[in-house]
């Protein structure tokens, strides 16, 4: 359990160097949405390579389609409230955040399975999740300190996020032995789900408001790099 505690620990805390990134410095509006953009792409590749492809491998297309209407459904009712509670930009943060930590705890808790099964740690999981995860977390932050949240709240956010992922790491492992291959499946495809809206709502529009005509290319380059690492 304490290699699940420590890899799950590693894999957040990209989550922290992205977000306290994001309050480092005041960020260029080109440079955040290019960054968006970025991964954006990652996430895209996340999806179809580490979460549905796997997903109907280890479980079923059904089991997976059953969880991506859970996530996709999850993340939409979450997003809408914390729209109706807050200005464009904060919700905007607020909902990349969000996003961050609907995929995260799914995410880690196939890390942690896959620790206690033996297979060891996907050294190509682990690079993907750090492609994905820095982007989201440094635009998340960019949005929220834009929107006039104070610098130590948007901190204490990343750290209970990155906190939760962690714990879902060790919750992974400690599940491995009931867990089935088609349980496994809905909570990759959940990941996927919540992603997915996540994407099209909230990410992939901020990217391409704030980067322009340059956030396509800039895309296909995170789909690009999140690919290859996940090969290896």
């Amino acid at each position: 359990m304490a290699g699940a505690l420590g890899w799950g620990a590693l894999a957040a805390s990209s989550l922290l160097i992205g977000g306290f990134l994001g309050l480092a410095r005041s960020w260029p509006r080109l440079l955040v949405g290019l960054v968006l953009a970025f991964g954006a792409g990652a996430l895209i590749s996340a999806v179809s390579f580490d979460l549905f492809e796997e997903g109907t491998a280890i479980g079923g297309p059904g089991w997976v389609a059953a969880g991506l209407a859970i996530g996709a459904l999850t993340y939409f009712l979450l997003d809408s409230l914390i729209e109706r509670g807050g200005s464009e930009g904060s919700a905007g943060g607020a909902g990349l955040a969000l996003g961050a930590l609907l995929d995260g705890i799914p995410e880690q808790m196939v890390l942690g399975i896959g620790i206690a099964a033996g297979d060891g740690v996907s050294v190509g999981l682990l690079a993907a999740i750090f492609v994905s995860n820095l982007p989201e977390a440094v635009g998340a932050s960019a949005d929220l300190r834009a929107a006039g949240h104070r610098s130590d709240t948007v901190r204490r956010l990343w750290i209970v996020v990155a906190a939760i992922c962690t714990a879902a790491a060790v919750v992974g492992y400690a599940l491995a032995d009931v867990t089935s291959g088609d349980l496994q499946a809905v909570v990759n495809g959940f990941a996927a789900g919540a992603l997915l809206v996540m994407l099209v709502d909230t990410m992939i529009p901020d990217a391409r408001n704030k980067g322009n005509r340059g956030a396509g290319l800039a895309t296909v380059f995170g789909f690009a790099v999140a690919a290859g690492l996940t090969s290896l």
